[in-house]
């Protein structure tokens, strides 16, 4: 059968390509069409027909400014969309975009699957009513996803969370350190997203934490969508090491990390590193954000645990000196430290068991078939 698969930005990229190989097993004929990034392209072997790095604008002012790009590439999808005839769209979070191609598809009489609910349980919930309308299967990945749409009245598939699959699948590099240049002290992973917006916002203060902590390693996690260069020209005065496709590894090995809101929350979490998050954005697009959210944190962890499990700092809050003082309390404190590690063992057992990406795979074809 033939999937077009569409993620728009690096973590439903990851997930995109474990769903293409859990598919090549559940379908011995599958073929593939994307729009998504470097490991999509690798599992599906093939180019995509928009790379992630064209497609991730976050935060309302940013949308605004780059409103001509999203419209162009919604016509460059629609266009290869309809002359491909896919048997199904598989549609990856990234809601703005993907939701509209969903309303053009059924409008097609095309099938569409969505995989990792749009997070319309945070702001403007009667988005659900056009997810009923548009979409044929919808697989969430959060525990009380499932809750959230029954009351809607919408029956969905909980297949856990991919995020288990990539850490249970990972093969870690015994080299890692050495090869980076990075024993003989304790490493804190900064981790400042994958967007133009987020870098550009969290670096600048990523960065002098490094001042502040003298005694450790301050290594940044780099996003395969942007060069070498575009990460040392928001650092300012400080020169931090930088490690790509290695974020795994730099997890392990750290003591604590600084990470911006995202999916890198709950990744950092199932790998045991205390952390506090952080996120900085237009004033603008925070004031709206404020005004239309309807959840009481940012941080998948705290949602999920529906407790201030890891500190959230946020825009005026998102200093060096309050990230220095968290970091100082994950360091040093050793009570405040055993109580997050157990927060995180609370999380463990909410997410489940690996296999979402197999059981996701499974339900597509069943249901094509």
């Amino acid at each position: 059968m033939k999937y077009y698969i569409i993620a728009g930005e690096t973590s439903g990229d990851l997930h995109g390509a474990n769903l293409i190989q859990a598919l090549k097993k559940a379908d011995a004929d599958a073929q593939f069409r994307l729009v998504g990034g470097d490991r999509m392209q690798r599992a599906a072997g093939q180019e995509a027909v928009i790379h992630t790095s064209q497609m991730a604008f976050m935060g309302f002012v940013e949308v605004l400014a780059n409103i001509r790009t999203i419209a162009k590439n919604l016509r460059l999808v629609k266009a290869d969309v309809m002359a491909y005839q896919p048997d199904t769209l598989v549609l990856i979070d990234f809601p703005g975009f993907n939701l509209k191609i969903a309303s053009f598809a059924k409008k097609m009489g095309l099938k569409v699957c969505y995989y990792i609910s749009p997070k319309v349980w945070a702001w403007n919930q009667r988005r659900v009513l056009k997810i009923k309308r548009v979409v044929d299967k919808l697989f969430c990945i959060l525990p009380f996803e499932v809750d959230f749409y029954e009351k809607w009245g919408m029956d969905v598939d909980y297949v856990g969370n991919p995020l288990l699959d990539a850490i249970a699948s990972y093969t870690y590099n015994d080299r890692f350190l050495e090869e980076n240049h990075l024993a003989g002290k304790p490493i804190i992973a900064l981790l400042p997203g994958s967007r133009h917006m987020e870098i550009s916002k969290l670096l600048p203060i990523m960065g002098q934490l490094s001042f502040r902590f003298p005694g450790h390693h301050c290594v940044v996690a780099g996003s395969p969508n942007f060069p070498l260069e575009y990460y040392q020209q928001h650092m300012g005065e400080a020169n931090l090491p930088i490690v790509f496709h290695a974020t795994y590894d730099l997890l392990k090995h750290a003591e604590a990390a600084v990470v911006a809101s995202g999916t890198a929350t709950l990744e950092t979490a199932l790998l045991n590193v205390p952390q506090t998050v952080v996120y900085k954005a237009h004033p603008v697009s925070i004031a709206i954000a404020r005004w239309v959210i309807q959840v009481k944190y940012i941080s998948l962890v705290n949602l999920i645990l529906d407790k201030p499990a890891v500190s959230e700092l946020i825009q005026k809050e998102c200093t060096v000196e309050d990230i220095a003082k968290e970091l100082n309390g994950l360091l040093n404190n050793k009570i405040y430290r055993a109580q997050v590690l157990d927060d995180y063992a609370a999380l463990h057992k909410k997410m489940g068991d690996p296999g979402a990406s197999e059981r996701t795979a499974q339900h597509i074809v069943t249901f094509l078939r």
